[in-house]
């Protein structure tokens, strides 16, 4: 089925129509409308069009409102003002375009695709190999997770790169080790957890951690490990290799729990671009991008100093011959430009990286890797904090581990399911797997319903509420949907358009039918917590509606099937706008 117009569009037509008849020079001119609390919409761009014009702007609405054609669309126009326009539109108008999209049968309620779509590779996800995760991997996760749905959806290609750290000096002692003791990690992968998989490294870590610190002969062996390594032997990298695949045991597990999709071909560590990384550098010195400095390639800008006003350069590769991080990440860049065809490069990345990845795209810049046709952009998260509003740490000082920030939320989660449990009739199994639902859901709607710059408290107690801006308020809205349906009987969902509607209808519908028009702006503009605003607003109308105009008991047969049409297309905006989001919304809580 075709996309369908949004009232907005419809109503903006009309004006256009009339705006140019009036003012034949304003051809094609944004009427600048906008919903307003004085009336469906307010249309402001009048005042610009008379001043442009040398026209009075009150006289020029008059004459505007004059040729637009009232009935099926807009119900009643009137000037505001010094010439704003405020328009009333059809109750028939809002039943016959929400029957539109209901009847929609792709299941998209009637959302376009995006106008030009490209390619896409978004770089979010990134733990450390032979690491725990903790509660600083939350949010790239959660974001990056939402980012590809939302862009996914409005049409473009999406390629997923979860960009590990599974390189570096660190792996030289930990490889030896094993080497040296090498059933630390026998087992079948099939036969171990997540769980014990990190317990397995955790361990393996602490003790060659301390043979590292305490004996000379095995950190000498250690280092030599580092430089087999990245020569490629053949016997290091398989045991290496035994580091990763254990490390994703426990990365699947801990995503699984996030009830997020992971998929295993697109991990690419730094690892993926190693054999690029001298290439990279001789195509940054030979082209002058970069320069020697004390034995270092390094690329210097104007505009970054450091402290005393010294320069402060990007260092692509270190005096003794090693390679950093911008290496890779410049590499990475190559690769995907070149090689995956992108046409956008997303980064969910923390904000304290801000100026390394502003100093690395504009290396790729000067490099002609990114231009005109391929931009690079860094989606910056802040910090998740404490209630005390200090970064997130437990009694003891440590980093809170994501795996047992998780299992709490699920298990308060689970507790708020079972108070009403009886009252609905859960099973035993459908209190578990909401409980699970409701509280991942809790924590990733948490992080995006914060502006992702932004720096938020966790707060689960507050984060599990039925009250307020939660992911608990929209399921439960979604569940009392469910439940009104299945009350019904024999009514159906069927729309009226011959119906008048009452205010708390209308409200409804017309914020039901702006769903597209957010869908395509929250994904172009990068703004994932526009759509959680969305959603609860459209939750909090759903609550207005309950309040003040029955749907079961409704004063006709007709006003019953209008009712449950309406509340049947609120519970799939919901379940479609929670869906991009990466949470589930269970039919019965």
């Amino acid at each position: 089925m075709a996309s369908v117009t949004s009232l907005s569009d419809s109503v903006q037509q009309h004006l256009a129509s009339a705006l140019s008849a009036a003012l034949p020079e304003a051809a094609g001119a944004d009427p600048l409308l906008r919903r307003s609390d004085r009336a469906d919409y307010q249309a402001n761009g009048i005042l610009a069009l008379a001043k442009k014009a040398k026209a009075n702007p009150r006289e020029l609405a008059t004459q505007v409102v004059a040729g637009i054609v009232t009935g099926e669309v807009i119900a009643d126009v009137e000037v505001s003002g010094p010439g704003f326009l405020n328009i009333t539109v059809a109750d028939q108008a809002i039943t016959e375009n929400l029957a539109a999209r209901y009847a929609d049968d792709t299941g998209r309620l009637g959302v376009p695709y995006a106008a030009h779509p490209g390619t896409t590779v978004i770089d979010y996800a990134q733990p450390n190999v032979a690491k725990e995760m903790h509660v600083g991997h939350l949010r790239s996760a959660v974001i990056g997770d939402a980012m590809v749905r939302l862009l996914e959806f409005t049409g473009e290609n999406v390629v997923r790169r979860h960009h590990i750290g599974d390189w570096g000096t660190q792996f030289g002692m930990l490889i030896q080790y094993l080497d040296e003791h090498p059933h630390e990690l026998d087992h079948k992968e099939s036969e171990v957890s997540g769980e014990e998989a990190m317990s397995n490294l955790d361990r393996l870590y602490k003790t060659a951690r301390r043979l590292f610190d305490s004996d000379e002969e095995f950190k000498t062996r250690a280092r030599r490990r580092v430089v087999d390594l990245q020569a490629g032997d053949p016997k290091t990298l398989a045991i290496w290799q035994k580091f990763v695949d254990e490390s994703k045991i426990y990365f699947f597990s801990v995503f699984d729990k996030l009830d997020m999709e992971v998929r295993d071909p697109d991990i690419v560590g730094e690892s993926g671009y190693n054999d690029m990384l001298a290439e990279t550098c001789r195509l940054l010195e030979e082209s002058g991008v970069a320069v020697r400095s004390e034995g270092a390639l390094c690329v210097f800008f104007d505009d970054i100093k450091g402290p005393e006003g010294n320069p402060v350069p990007l260092i692509v590769q270190k005096s003794d011959g090693g390679y950093g991080y911008a290496a890779t990440d410049l590499s990475a860049i190559r690769d995907r430009v070149f090689n995956l065809k992108a046409t956008t490069l997303l980064y969910v990345v923390d904000a304290r990286q801000a100026l390394h990845f502003r100093m690395v795209f504009e290396t790729a810049r000067r490099a002609g890797w990114l231009n005109d046709d391929v931009t690079a952009v860094q989606l910056a998260f802040g910090t998740v904090l404490g209630k005390d509003g200090k970064p997130f740490k437990t009694r003891e000082g440590e980093t809170v581990k994501l795996e047992n920030l998780l299992d709490e939320a699920v298990e308060r989660a689970t507790a708020v399911v079972r108070e009403k449990a009886e009252k609905v009739g859960l099973t035993e199994d459908e209190i578990v797997e909401n409980g699970r639902y409701v509280g991942v859901g809790a924590v990733k709607y948490a992080d995006l319903s914060t502006s992702a710059v932004r720096d938020y408290k966790f707060d689960l107690d507050q984060m599990v509420s039925l009250n307020g801006d939660t992911s608990v308020y929209l399921q439960y809205a979604y569940a009392r949907i469910q439940s009104i349906l299945r009350k019904a009987g024999e009514a159906r969902p069927a729309a009226h358009p011959e119906l008048a509607l009452a205010p708390a209808e209308r409200a409804l519908g017309l914020h039901l039918d702006q769903f597209a028009e957010t869908v395509l702006e929250v994904a172009a503009a990068r703004e994932p917590h526009k759509m959680a605003a969305y959603l609860y607003q459209l939750a909090s109308l759903l609550t207005t509606f309950y309040d003040q105009c029955p749907v079961l008991k409704a004063d006709s047969p007709a006003q019953v099937e209008n009712r449950l049409f309406l509340v049947d297309l609120t519970a799939r905006t919901l379940h479609e706008g929670m869906a991009l989001l990466g949470i589930r919304t269970p039919g019965k809580l």
